[in-house]
Order: C-alpha cells, then structure tokens, then sequence
C-alpha cells in the first residue's frame, strides 16, 4: 500500500508522531506537507493529496487538521475521493469496511497521541468489505460522477 499523509499547523505535531509510528510499523508513505509550524491553508494540503489518491498515485491518504472536519470537507469536493473524519475506533473500521473511505481524517486539538495511533492502525488493517455495503458505494460513486462538471 502507498499511503500519502498531510497536515496543517494545527496538526504538525500530530503528524510528525503518527509519521514515526508508520515507520515502526513498515509503511511506505509520503509526507505531501506542511512541514512547519507557520500557518497554512489546510485546503491547500487536502487538495493536493486527496488529487493524488483520486489520480493513483496513492491508494490511500491520512490528513490531520485541528478538528479533522475541514480536511475532510475539502478532500471530500475531490471526485473519486471518500474521507471519513474519525475520532473513535468503530467508526475508522467502518470507514474502510462499510464506506471504503480512500481517506482518514483525524483531529489534533479532539484526540490524544495513542487514541490517533490506534485509529491508524484500526483504519490501515481494515480492507472494504463489499456484500451488503457494495450498491451503497457504487451508489456513492454514481451520485458524484451524477454532479462532476
């Protein structure tokens, strides 16, 4: 799996810890930004990544803001693209498994160190399911081809 992760200010630390921690667990990934503590546009990041998931180029991609809303909301608007904004364990299992989310957004300023960890984790071994939750993604994939322009 190549996976892509990106941040905001708001979620530097975050991801700096979460980087080490995919390291430790032999995940190859990519950082697409920011790479400071100086502001940016979050929108900029999730842009830029959830494009590279949509395009191939990643098969997955994890984004980290203050809340994990606004990434989410942004990587959202890319076609293709499902991010889910998880800050409990079900609901990152369920993203992949029922919703086959490309994306996991996270919240630095809602969630601790290890619950995030667990959540990558969590979110990384679970693979979409398919059976029942199949027509209810084909139907989210024909609601946003309906609506691309």
């Amino acid at each position: 799996m190549k996976l892509a992760i990106g941040c905001d200010e708001a979620g530097f630390e975050l991801k700096q810890i979460i980087m080490e921690f995919l390291k430790e667990k032999g995940v190859d990934f990519d950082d697409v930004g920011c790479y400071s503590k100086d502001p940016v546009l979050y929108p900029e990041v999730a842009e830029k990544l959830a494009l590279a998931v949509s395009e191939g180029k990643y098969d997955r991609g994890i984004l980290i803001c203050g809340t994990g809303i606004g990434m989410a909301i942004t990587a959202n608007k890319i076609p293709g693209v499902r991010a889910a904004c998880c800050h409990d364990v079900y609901s990152a299992e369920r993203s992949r498994k029922s919703n086959d989310a490309q994306i996991l957004t996270l919240g630095a300023r809602v969630i601790g160190v290890e619950l995030a960890k667990s959540l990558v984790e969590v979110w990384l071994n679970s693979e979409f399911s398919g059976g029942r939750s199949l027509p209810k993604v084909e139907k989210m994939n024909e609601i946003d081809a309906k609506y691309r322009r």
